[in-house]
């Protein structure tokens, strides 16, 4: 099968586009595409679980902690003990975070808007339809393939 007539290779090749597009944008605000999601990501008011912002991103633990160091090193982001539960660390912006969360919410609406300007809603409405199919069964592969690894696993 020629890689074209894959349904991966045009999600990905999409994709890739999409991200040299925003890390151009972002690069212009001294970011990349990754920290802007990431700021996005967190809540403005009540700050974001850290345990929580790699599940939204996708992101692995290892790679989150990196990515949470060089933020905070760069006076992005701050930690915090939560105040209710003193497991968890929150992660808040700072003043600069907040003004670079700001410029990658714009490029996200630039693109948004962009998009919607040149394909017709009920394009749109099918497509997402589609992208969400194509997730709920990936997802649904996953798990099965999960289920099998640990069914495979030797009882102690």
């Amino acid at each position: 099968m020629k890689k074209e007539k894959t349904v991966d290779f045009h999600i990905k090749w999409a994709w890739h586009a999409i991200s040299r597009m925003y890390n151009a944008y972002a690069g212009r605000f001294d970011i990349t595409m990754a920290i802007g999601y990431v700021l996005l990501n967190i809540d403005l008011d009540e700050g974001t679980p850290a345990t929580k912002i790699g599940p939204l991103l996708g992101m692995e633990p290892r790679s989150l902690v990196r990515m949470l160091k060089n933020l905070e090193e760069r006076g992005l982001i701050r930690r915090e003990i939560d105040g209710n539960d003193k497991r968890f660390v929150r992660i808040y912006l700072t003043e600069e975070g907040k003004v670079k969360r700001e410029m990658a919410r714009d490029g996200v609406i630039l693109f948004n808007n962009m998009i919607r300007e040149k394909i017709p809603l009920e394009k749109l409405v099918v497509f997402f339809d589609v992208i969400k199919e194509i997730n709920r069964m990936v997802e649904d592969e996953n798990a099965k393939i999960k289920a099998s690894e640990i069914e495979e696993l030797p009882l102690e």
